[in-house]
């Protein structure tokens, strides 16, 4: 089992924060990309990170966003629509998210909106 797994995402979250604002994002932008992600509210996010969840129980509560399989592309050398373990492939969209807000992208790409619904 990777390591990653059971890792407190309490102790990755703040790493999140420093990318994304270090390229002027903000905090509020990478809890949205996050819930929009996991299905989770504000609450349940905060609920998560005070209460010490491993990636692999946050993941595992999460009802996740069903366009979430639209997150293709590569993270760390990673294909992350190829990746085989669900657990994974769930840290690793997250992990593409992540990137994409750090580098600037527009948040409705981000977030997969389709363009019909971004055209109204």
């Amino acid at each position: 089992m990777p390591r990653i797994f059971s890792t407190a995402f309490a102790a990755v979250y703040p790493l999140y924060v420093t990318k994304v604002e270090r390229k002027g994002r903000t905090t509020s932008e990478l809890d949205q990309v996050i819930t929009w992600l996991t299905g989770f509210d504000e609450a349940t996010l905060r609920r998560h990170i005070a209460g010490g969840s491993t990636f692999e129980q946050f993941f595992a509560d999460a009802p996740m966003n069903p366009h979430a399989a639209l997150i293709t592309g590569v993270v760390c050398g990673v294909r992350v629509e190829n990746v085989e373990d669900p657990l994974m492939q769930q840290i690793r969209y997250l992990d593409k998210l992540v990137d994409e807000l750090a580098k600037g992208k527009a948040m409705d790409k981000i977030l997969r909106v389709p363009t019909e619904a971004a055209a109204q």
